[in-house]
């Protein structure tokens, strides 16, 4: 299958079904604990996460997307997940990519992982699937799995704080840079082996994810 940038387009988009508006990727847990507050404290928090859980995924996705194994990327991806409550929303997240990327995108490769982790597997992994069902190339899965790290959490912020929405946006341009160096790292670590992708660590993020998870009144999962 040719590459298509519109397959890219359509896989990025933040209406695309699958589930990413139900998750904040750590802001809420950050806004409660005063952490975010204005934009720069948002730019400062999209940094960091993108220098290590976006990294990570970017990594992941790109593998994925490179042709490695998924059930091997997947175990890989556990181990890079310290959190169980996060564990248990990349594994969320991915059953929902995976309903939508076969029903977009059907390709036999999707359909052997849907058997073989029926509760799902971990986002990033689905990602790099997904990506190579549309035909586009490992450098892609890693800008969309970067610029979910980071998009995921300025949504929730606005929703969250009220932030002008044109602040969180331009949060995210300026970030642009970044995003395409993290894709750049990620999509050629993806080539080597999977021991050797990035395991970048924010202790933090999972440390609020416990603390988020075991909340009774929360608007977003994690």
């Amino acid at each position: 299958m040719p590459m298509s940038r519109a397959a890219l387009l359509v896989l990025a988009d933040g209406r695309f079904p699958a589930g990413g508006h139900a998750h904040s990727g750590g802001a809420e847990a950050a806004v409660v604990a005063g952490r975010i507050r204005t934009a720069e404290d948002l730019a400062a928090f999209c940094r960091g996460r993108l220098h290590t859980a976006g990294l990570t995924a970017a990594a992941l996705a790109a593998a994925a997307a490179h042709g490695h194994d998924p059930l091997a990327l997947d175990e890989a991806a556990d181990a890079r997940t310290p959190s169980p409550a996060l564990r248990a929303a990349a594994h969320k997240l991915g059953r929902q990519l995976m309903r939508a990327a076969r029903a977009t995108w059907p390709d036999e490769e999707l359909d052997a992982l849907a058997l073989a982790r029926p509760r799902g597997a971990h986002q990033p992994v689905v990602l790099g699937l997904t990506a190579r069902a549309a035909g586009l190339g490992p450098e892609d899965a890693a800008h969309c799995a970067a610029y979910e790290t980071v998009g995921g959490p300025a949504t929730a912020v606005v929703r969250l704080l009220s932030l002008n929405p044109f602040e969180a946006t331009a949060v995210l341009a300026r970030l642009a840079p970044e995003l395409d160096l993290v894709a750049e790292r990620a999509a050629a670590a993806g080539r080597g082996p999977i021991d050797e992708l990035p395991a970048a660590s924010s202790p933090l993020l999972d440390i609020a994810a416990e603390a988020h998870a075991g909340r009774p009144v929360r608007l977003f999962a994690s």
